[in-house]
């Protein structure tokens, strides 16, 4: 069969209505989408800028998830520090009552001072966040990193604040309960070292407890120092997330630019092109006229 021959006013609204509707199914394929660049077919150089910044805020987010669960860690180790204050004032308190305590009264103190020395160790021991601890030893380090492009972060190290580390006296660290009790009352009596508050000498007994309450005050201010130094890691690391956070913004707006469609724009674009549809089949109508009158012709 030979082909079919369109006269050149045919043909021309064909490939008008052909051009449009194409035109119209990559308006409606935005409007559906919500995307102007889907593919590199769409636009290469645009296309290949959007991936390279929604990778880059890929990346980030990972930072950002790790700068997050950073600051978890730091806030536990914050707490217990607070409350290792706070349970060492309370020893602190119990070591003063022995200056003016009974016999009897003075073994219930030894047996609370020696509790509480332990609660220390267990609360901080109970520090831990992900298998991390900051305060329990010297052994691990925190380390958040903070981009993928360059080798910024923070290292945090961890401290021993348990009682055996923590307090001292004469320069020597004693161990926890009763054998740092012991160790506080170091020559009290004839015996050397003294089992509790009742077994130290009256002659001693306030030295030693000044002794005591002293050391305690240094720990103190040891474990205070640890909480500022946390806090203000903390606060690093909340300033660097607030910069991740808005830098994903900038960089997901960006990428945005580059591959969102108007859809305002191509809502309107539609409403013309479904026009010039309807425009193009009357023309095209109108040129197969002429070979209808021919037909005409014959009858």
């Amino acid at each position: 069969m030979s082909d079919i021959h369109l006269t050149s006013t045919s043909r021309a609204n064909l490939l008008s209505l052909q051009d449009t509707t194409n035109l119209a199914n990559r308006t409606q394929g935005r409007l559906s989408t919500g995307l102007k660049v889907a593919s590199a077919l769409d636009d290469a150089v645009a296309y290949f800028q959007s991936k390279n910044l929604t990778d880059r805020t890929a990346d980030l987010t990972e930072r950002k998830d790790g700068i997050d669960q950073g600051i978890s860690s730091l806030k536990s180790a914050l707490n217990s520090t607070q409350s290792a204050e706070t349970i060492l004032k309370q020893i602190k308190g119990v070591a003063i009552s022995a200056k003016t305590a009974d016999t009897e009264t003075k073994a219930d103190l030894t047996a609370q001072f020696s509790d509480l020395l332990n609660q220390l160790n267990s609360l901080l021991g109970d520090a831990s966040y992900q298998g991390t601890n900051l305060v329990n030893s010297t052994a691990q380090n925190l380390t958040v990193r903070f981009s993928e492009v360059t080798s910024a972060e923070v290292v945090v190290n961890s401290r021993d604040l348990r009682a055996g580390a923590l307090i001292t006296v004469g320069g020597t660290a004693g161990a926890a309960g009763s054998v740092i009790l012991a160790g506080f009352l170091t020559g009290a009596g004839s015996a050397g070292a003294a089992a509790g508050f009742s077994d130290i000498a009256a002659s001693k007994l306030i030295t030693t407890i000044d002794t005591i309450t002293d050391s305690l005050d240094t720990a103190i201010s040891k474990v205070r120092a640890a909480t500022a130094s946390l806090g203000s890691n903390v606060t690093l690391l909340q300033t660097r997330l607030d910069f991740t956070k808005n830098y994903i913004n900038t960089l997901t707006e960006g990428s945005d630019k580059l591959t969102l469609a108007d859809l305002n724009e191509e809502g309107a674009n539609l409403v013309a092109l479904q026009t010039r549809q309807q425009l193009a089949l009357k023309a095209l109508s109108f040129a197969g006229q002429s070979e209808q009158n021919v037909l005409q012709l014959f009858q």
